[in-house]
């Protein structure tokens, strides 16, 4: 589990497929900050823009790791394939503060960015997102955006044309410390961005669900 407060911009520095079809997964080497991988163990969860992965190789003299990502993973996710920097948060502690909400590292869709501009201080970002996860998202709600908790400020329902499938737009503010310490500042109009909802809204969904006519017994 994690909490979508970033705590180190990584990059991917090299790619190693696993295989020559399609169905073979990759081997990602990501440099980390210095110190970053002295209190992680070869096993351990780190979300890498928001997708929840393990630690396959560890060379922390060299603030370096690696992570075998599967062809699934590579189809439901993005900015995993590429070099390029990324946003990294190690696995929550019991006993860490809840700093953003619960984020389970499982990338529930892929988002586009429709617009990127500064507003005074702070930045508007706009994302494109599928319109089967519009259900899922609310005004003054969270959603995870490649691994980062944000508040979402407004939710537009599209209704699409001939051209364009019907969508949900979603409107967040950035504040500057957000854009200088994730790699969110690196977006721009047309990217592509990992989405997870919040997790409490799919056991909303379960629980209004008619599945059945009778009251499970508790006892």
């Amino acid at each position: 589990m994690f909490t979508g407060i970033i705590t180190g911009m990584g990059r991917i520095i090299a790619i190693q497929s696993q295989g020559s079809s399609s169905h073979h997964g990759k081997r990602l080497t990501i440099e980390t900050p210095a110190g970053y991988l002295d209190d992680v163990s070869l096993g351990d969860s780190i979300a890498l823009n928001g997708a929840c992965m393990t630690a396959t190789m560890l060379d922390a003299a060299n603030h370096q790791f690696s992570i075998d990502i599967s062809a699934e993973s590579l189809a439901k996710t993005c900015g995993l394939d590429k070099v390029g920097i990324i946003n990294l948060e190690k696995a929550l502690r019991a006993h860490d503060r809840l700093g953003g909400h619960i984020v389970s590292g499982h990338v529930d869709g892929i988002g586009r960015i429709t617009h990127f501009a500064q507003v005074g201080e702070s930045w508007e970002l706009r994302i494109l997102t599928p319109r089967e996860m519009g259900k899922y998202l609310a005004y003054k709600g969270s959603i995870t955006v490649n691994g980062v908790s944000l508040t979402v400020n407004r939710v537009t329902d599209l209704a699409g044309d001939a051209d364009n499938a019907p969508a949900s737009e979603i409107s967040i503010n950035l504040i500057p410390h957000t854009v200088q310490h994730t790699a969110l500042g690196q977006l721009a109009e047309g990217s592509q961005v990992n989405l997870e909802i919040d997790l409490i809204a799919r056991y909303v969904e379960r629980m209004l669900q008619d599945t059945s006519s009778q009251q499970p017994s508790l006892r």
